[in-house]
């Protein structure tokens, strides 16, 4: 895919209402999808929907919570740190910046160390 296919695939996700909803939810804490469709007073079918375009986007990302008794499902954090839109020379490019938690941020520097 090239970039601005990328670029044009992220705008048309993000100028979905439900999109940046969940974004914006997502971003505070992690939410399951019965907790998003909730919030967004939506079908959970939607949520899904929208959940698997964001997390082929790198918009979101998915884990595991495991209750009390045992019991456990998916929930989605935002992993988006910001986005940065440029327009340029006749395009439009749209970057995505990523959160990185502790073990992504610590494998990375360990990478770029170790190639030095």
């Amino acid at each position: 895919m090239s970039t601005q296919e990328r670029s044009d695939e992220l705008l048309e996700l993000l100028g979905q209402e439900r999109v940046r909803q969940i974004l914006a939810a997502t971003s505070q804490e992690s939410r399951s999808a019965k907790e998003l469709s909730t919030e967004c007073d939506v079908a959970l079918s939607t949520i899904y929907r929208r959940v698997e375009d964001m997390i082929t986007n790198d918009l979101l990302v998915e884990q595991t919570r495991i209750e009390s008794d045992g019991s456990h499902h998916s929930v989605y954090e935002a992993k988006v740190d910001h986005l940065d839109v440029d327009i340029d020379d006749g395009t439009i490019d749209v970057s995505v910046h990523v959160r990185e938690n502790a073990s992504e941020r610590f494998s990375r520097i360990w990478s770029e160390i170790r190639e030095s």
